[in-house]
């Protein structure tokens, strides 16, 4: 076993043993055959120059592909500036501000955060931040089964099944219930919440716009919800609320989501940003940190760690979560570019975007091959069934150069034949065209 290496063979035994895994070949068998143990040929020694070089030529192989696929993460523009502000070093290498009153830099970009993210989402107060948009989920999991003093929640079945397998598996390790609201027509049941709420659980978890990229209606939640005493846990786009009614303006106590779609490349899959906000009422039971501004004793603005659960360094075990490291790199990422765009820039972004998905829609739905599924409003994403071979379909538009559409079929057995789009600013009318083209060739 390599010296820098802290487990046994014994250890990694156990493990295997115990995930129900043969060996570390199994472990790893998913990855291409062709990728496994692959000699770089690293020279001893190089320049930066000459490594760079050295590594290009290794990924040349790789091939940029155009996305039409979300589920979650989608390819927004990202102004050129803010990769140059990030990459100062007193950001990128910024720690967790123990002494928060002399990282006063730290502390002002937090602040301006949180208060944009109040503003999109109309909630009282937002903290900064949280790893993804899954995990903030999970986390308002916690919140509602702690102030509840229950062990048991309640989930849509359209919340992406990505943010659903995160939350059961947070839950399974917390020994909380994770129990699934019926969809109809494409959104979550009101039928069905109204049957199962009661005082037992927590709360409700749902999401819009959905896993099929609808914009569901949540009128009537909000009193089934409170007459049990349960919390309304809204997961929303961020970038959508620019167009779309706030959670506040729905009712929710709590309100996350992944905001890696105000700026953040798609960067292979991360490192991403959930954010997550709530009312005064509950403030208190958020995880991470939250910032405020004051004055000094020279009457000069000061910017304060206003509230931190002591929990989270004292009381372990009864802490909603260990969020301690500094996550605020992205925060600050989502700051700048909002800052750049401005309310106006992000409104004409989204419009676009939404104009472009329906564009790419109308095309669709004029080919033989595919129809509409669910007669219900979508933003930048949308569900058809197709006749096409899926997997046919996604192989040839990848030899084409472009990325999607999602299979539902991915999560969910009983979905087949249903594709999902995602279209952004990015997406040109000539790409779109063409996208559509290629798909119509096919039978």
């Amino acid at each position: 076993m390599h010296k820098y290496m802290p487990h046994t063979h014994e250890d990694v035994k156990a493990m295997l043993e115990k995930i129900g895994v043969k060996d570390l070949d199994a472990l790893f068998a998913e990855i291409p055959k062709e990728l496994m143990h692959r000699d770089m040929d690293l020279p001893r020694s190089m320049s930066e120059l000459e490594l760079y070089d050295h590594f290009d030529k290794l990924t040349s192989q790789n091939k940029p592909l155009i996305p039409f696929m979300g589920a979650g993460a989608y390819d927004h523009y990202t102004p050129s500036v803010i990769r140059h502000l990030i990459e100062r070093q007193e950001f990128l290498t910024a720690y967790t501000p123990y002494q928060p009153e002399i990282s006063q830099g730290t502390l002002q970009y937090i602040f301006e955060y949180q208060s944009m993210i109040t503003q999109l989402t109309g909630m009282d107060v937002s903290n900064a931040s949280m790893y993804d948009g899954a995990t903030a989920t999970a986390e308002a999991m916690f919140m509602a089964c702690g102030q509840r003093r229950t062990d048991k929640i309640l989930v849509s079945k359209t919340v992406n099944p990505n943010v659903i397998d995160v939350v059961k598996t947070y839950a399974k390790y917390r020994g909380l219930e994770v129990v699934m609201i019926e969809e109809d027509a494409g959104q979550t049941s009101l039928a069905s919440l109204q049957s199962l709420m009661c005082k037992d659980y927590a709360g409700v978890i749902v999401q819009s716009p959905n896993v099929y990229g609808i914009i569901e209606d949540y009128t009537g939640f909000s009193e089934v919800i409170s007459e049990h005493k349960g919390l309304f846990i809204i997961n929303q786009d961020p970038s959508t609320l620019t167009h779309l009614k706030t959670p506040a303006s729905w009712g929710a106590d709590i309100a996350v989501g992944e905001a890696q779609s105000l700026g953040v490349p798609l960067s292979y899959g991360g490192p991403y940003i959930g954010y997550m906000a709530t009312t005064k009422k509950y403030m208190r039971k958020m995880p991470g940190r939250i910032c405020g501004v004051t004055k000094d004793k020279d009457g000069k603005r000061a910017f304060v760690l206003t509230l931190q659960a002591r929990e989270q360094h004292i009381r372990r075990d009864k802490a909603n979560s260990n969020i301690c490291s500094n996550q605020s790199l992205l925060a600050l990422f989502v700051t700048i570019y909002m800052s750049i765009m401005g309310k106006k820039g992000v409104y004409e972004a989204q419009k676009i975007s939404f104009n472009h998905a329906h564009y790419l829609e109308e095309k669709l739905l004029e080919l033989p091959t595919f129809e509409r599924i669910f007669d219900r409003p979508f933003f930048k994403e949308f569900t058809l069934k197709t006749s096409l071979d899926v997997k046919l379909l996604n192989e040839t538009l990848k030899d084409k150069g472009y990325l999607g559409p999602l299979p539902l079929v991915t999560f969910d057995q009983s979905k087949q034949g249903l594709v999902t789009f995602a279209v952004t600013e990015k997406r040109t009318k000539a790409q779109i065209d063409d996208f559509v083209h290629i798909i119509g060739g096919l039978k």
